[in-house]
């Protein structure tokens, strides 16, 4: 795993310097920034936008370190330090993942930087379990549960209360009883985009744009114009 991108804030130079020391001699974890209050801190913010972690003083002037946590996004993990344990409750309140209280030593720093390494770790298992799970689906078809891998999937095209799913090196589509709209709602949206009522394309798949028309190997699919717009945001950002 990467290291944990770090910013400390701490009105108090030698808590400042004392916890800086702590960061750059733990070998998970990199200092972005260290910041005497929590006003300078946010300033820090609007250049440097993906900090994993804060190390929090929760008294400081103007701004508390416990007010500016509740303007943090939404996955930052906060450690709150401060001389006071009657602030401790007022940490957890705002869903802190530890808090140290001074004076502290390297044991005690290293023990919360660890919660939060293993915090991080936890939460990117859970993400490359659920894109696992993004793999593949089973159709009814003939008789039988037909697996298909969304990495084989040419397009799809939907016909009333049926769909035809066309796949990679085969030479008959799919036939399944399903709405084009339910299956849209199941495809992952990154790699699927519907650009017709009746056609859902793999976008990995395109091989050409022809004026309104969609080009996957011998196949022309036509482009509805409500979602044309749509297609060619992809394409743009797609493009050179």
């Amino acid at each position: 795993m990467k290291k944990l991108t770090c910013l400390i804030a701490d009105d108090e130079p030698m808590a400042l310097n004392l916890i800086e020391s702590y960061v750059l001699k733990t070998p998970f974890l990199e200092l972005k920034a260290k910041c005497s209050n929590a006003i300078e801190a946010m300033k820090v913010l609007e250049e440097i936008k993906n900090i994993d972690l804060f190390f929090l003083d929760i008294q400081m002037p103007d701004l508390t370190g416990l007010e500016f946590s509740k303007l943090l996004p939404q996955n930052s993990k906060v450690i709150f330090t401060t001389a006071f344990e009657q602030y401790a409750i007022e940490g957890y309140k705002v869903n802190a993942l530890d808090y140290l209280l001074k004076p502290f030593d390297y044991t005690e720093f290293l023990n919360a930087a660890t919660k939060a390494r293993t915090n991080f770790e936890n939460h990117f298992a859970t993400s490359e379990k659920t894109d696992k799970k993004q793999e593949f689906f089973f159709v009814k078809s003939e008789y039988k549960q037909i697996k298909i891998n969304f990495s084989e999937i040419l397009f799809i095209e939907g016909l009333k209360d049926y769909v035809k799913i066309f796949v990679k090196d085969q030479q008959k589509p799919v036939l399944t009883l399903m709405s084009l709209k339910k299956l849209e709602e199941e495809l992952p949206s990154e790699n699927f985009m519907r650009i017709h009522r009746s056609y859902i394309i793999a976008l990995d798949k395109i091989e050409a744009i022809e004026r309104n028309h969609i080009v996957i190997g011998e196949q022309q699919i036509a482009i509805a114009p409500n979602y044309k717009d749509s297609l060619m945001e992809y394409i743009n950002g797609k493009s050179f």
